[in-house]
């Protein structure tokens, strides 16, 4: 294969992957926008729409391991048309929902099941496997930086609709939408071919994941991404309320999600380019610090139009700029063969933190009537993420010497 055939290969997998993200991420970090107007139709609570939303984040996350280990058997194609189909008939039928049980299941089970298919834990493994290990970390950036982009660019389009023609079919068209990422399943449908690293010997799924779960940097990578998920889930979901009981209009609800996705896709290049040249538990903890300082600095700033948007901006930057590190430490830590099976199950504990984030981010506004009590456990529990990454050692598992009983 010639330099240009492998960079035009390189470009496609990369735009089938980013595009795919894209729409996903898009469609589900808009989805705060929906719940104050789901809340009036419905009349069932924010604590009961807020659960339908949070088994939404944990239920996005119990997929990621199970179509993981399908994507590394038979390929990205199959599971993506299924997530994508899944995806599309849940948001779709979320307006005709009117009791806990139905939003649970069309926005938790149907909705965010399908996108857990066609999430970060497929779409990164298929492209670090038709890609060269020194490009790796720039190529998770990039399909990052999709997600962040459908984010940017979904999120005021939402909030134009919902204006427009309503929330029912807003919701409806975004369900939709999903549907013109199928060409990109075709594209990524032969990325299940087995690829061993010099480093890890052949070795089954079952046993991969008992091996992974022994090593502590490992679990140490999956606490912190815990924290990264009680954070995004509670701004993507909370923050147009928040900014709602600021005093300001709907529209900068919509306007500071974008602003977060817009301000990602830098974030998400930048980190991708750093973990190529720093230690990927360094970048980490840095990330997470940057989250405890924005988030103190917000809670004691005033409440205006363009604080919101420098706070979103700032933890745009951050927002999931901890995914290429986390994959790209995965990879090292066990190499590409298990890579979307091990990276789902590290998005695994990131949506039992998200679930959290959600859920509780509803019921803490109950109980007190405000965020602040939220605002400051999300302080600690970044301080601690920062902390947790400074003693992972990065190198890969088979490599070093066999300090865990087997």
């Amino acid at each position: 294969m010639t330099d240009a055939t492998r960079r035009t290969a390189y470009g496609l997998v990369l735009l089938a992957a980013a595009g795919t993200f894209a729409v996903t991420m898009g469609s589900r970090q808009s989805m705060g926008l929906f719940l104050p107007a789901l809340n009036t139709a419905t009349g069932l609570g924010l604590g009961s729409i807020s659960l339908a939303f949070a088994f939404g984040q944990l239920w996005w996350g119990l997929t990621q391991p199970f179509a993981g280990a399908l994507a590394d058997r038979w390929g990205a194609g199959r599971v993506l048309v299924a997530g994508l189909a899944l995806m599309a008939l849940g948001t779709f039928i979320t307006p005709f929902m009117s009791s806990t049980l139905g939003l649970i299941f069309a926005i938790g089970v149907l909705a965010a099941g399908g996108s857990g298919m066609a999430g970060p834990a497929v779409l990164m493994s298929a492209s670090m496997r038709m890609i060269e290990p020194a490009r790796r970390g720039i190529a998770t950036g990039i399909v990052n930086a999709g997600g962040s982009f459908g984010q940017f660019a979904t999120a005021p389009i939402a909030a134009a609709l919902i204006v427009g023609i309503g929330w029912g079919r807003a919701m409806q068209v975004l369900g939709l939408m999903v549907l013109i990422c199928l060409p990109a399943a075709w594209v990524l449908r032969g990325t299940g071919a087995r690829a061993e690293g010099a480093a890890h010997k052949p070795v089954g799924t079952g046993q991969a994941v008992r091996e992974a779960l022994r090593h502590p940097d490992y679990l140490l990578l999956c606490s912190g991404f815990f924290v990264c998920g009680f954070h995004v889930a509670f701004l993507a979901i909370h923050l147009p309320g928040v900014i709602q009981a600021c005093g300001l209009p709907t529209q900068w609800g919509g306007w500071a999600l974008a602003i977060i996705g817009l301000f990602n896709i830098a974030g998400s290049l930048a980190i991708g380019w750093a973990t190529s040249r720093w230690r990927s538990k360094s970048l980490l903890s840095l990330i997470y610090a940057v989250r405890a300082v924005a988030v103190l600095v917000f809670l004691l700033a005033p409440k205006t139009g363009t604080v919101v948007l420098l706070f979103a901006a700032v933890m745009g930057l951050s927002y999931l700029s901890t995914v290429p590190p986390t994959a790209g430490l995965v990879a090292k830590f066990f190499g590409p063969t298990h890579m979307a099976t091990l990276f789902g199950l590290v998005m695994l504990t990131h949506q039992i933190g998200a679930f959290c984030g959600a859920w509780l981010g509803g019921k803490v506004y109950e109980w007190t009537g405000a965020y602040d009590w939220f605002w400051y456990v999300d302080i600690l529990l970044a301080v601690a993420a920062a902390l947790i990454h400074l003693p992972i050692r990065e190198a890969p598992v088979a490599a070093r010497p066999q300090s865990v009983a087997t």
